[in-house]
């Protein structure tokens, strides 16, 4: 009787590995240059990113925004307020839920980051076609949506 052959995990080739490398490398690279001219982390920055975009969210709709945990969120929101980057400020309605919103030394650090990012990307992708780089965008955009709609099992 011979055993069924299990399945094995070649782990350089499996997505969502090779996914977190690329994410990893991608945010410690940029994440030098915000850290050496800004002193943010990624965290702070990723706080700034979404909140230049929206202002007026609660740390839990960042949270959910930018997938990462809700302590790490509370963290960047701590320290960006602390240095005054960011403004906290109870809802009326309800005094659990803080609004957050770049103040204005938060806004120039965001606005002066923008192009950095942006530059960052462009380097990035350069080795893209513009028709690549638009399927790519197509493709991540179609396992972003996958990874939100399955289970494990």
């Amino acid at each position: 009787m011979t055993l069924a052959k299990r399945p094995t995990l070649q782990l350089e080739g499996f997505l969502p590995y090779r996914l977190s490398i690329l994410t990893n490398r991608i945010s410690s690279t940029i994440a030098q240059a915000y850290s050496q001219q800004f002193g943010l982390t990624i965290p702070q920055w990723r706080v700034m990113a979404v909140l230049g975009e929206t202002a007026g969210l609660s740390a839990n709709e960042v949270a959910q925004r930018t997938a990462m945990d809700k302590v790490a969120v509370s963290r960047a929101v701590a320290s960006l307020e602390k240095n005054g980057r960011l403004d906290r400020k109870l809802t009326a309605k309800d005094k659990r839920r803080s609004i957050l919103r770049l103040t204005t030394k938060g806004r120039r650090v965001y606005t002066q980051i923008i192009p950095l990012a942006l530059a960052f990307e462009k380097k990035l992708t350069q080795s893209l076609s513009r028709s690549e780089q638009q399927q790519f965008d197509r493709l991540i955009n179609k396992i972003m949506h996958q990874a939100e709609n399955i289970g494990i099992g």
